[in-house]
């Protein structure tokens, strides 16, 4: 199988963005690093911006995420509304 991956920096701001990740993506694996969270994903991962705003209680515009974007492995797909790193089959 094919790992699609996305790494963020680690800070306060991207604490939130992780869980939401693992939550809309339970079987992705964290890899935790000094200054940097990678989380592998068989195939396909989502960040959905709703499951952000729920865990933050604030609206949050997904183009921000760019900003402790570190890289990412993946086919990109993104609408105002997710990200979704996936491989073709």
């Amino acid at each position: 199988m094919s790992t699609v991956f996305i790494a963020l920096q680690t800070n306060e701001e991207t604490r939130p963005i992780i869980e939401a990740i693992l939550q809309d993506n339970p079987t992705a694996v964290v890899d935790e690093q000094p200054a940097m969270v990678k989380i592998n994903a068989e195939r396909e991962l989502v960040v959905r911006r709703e499951t952000i705003e729920e865990i933050t209680g604030s609206e949050y515009d997904l183009q921000s995420l760019q900003v402790n974007l570190i890289t990412m492995s993946g086919n990109l797909d993104q609408t105002d509304d997710e990200i979704r790193l996936f491989w073709k089959a």
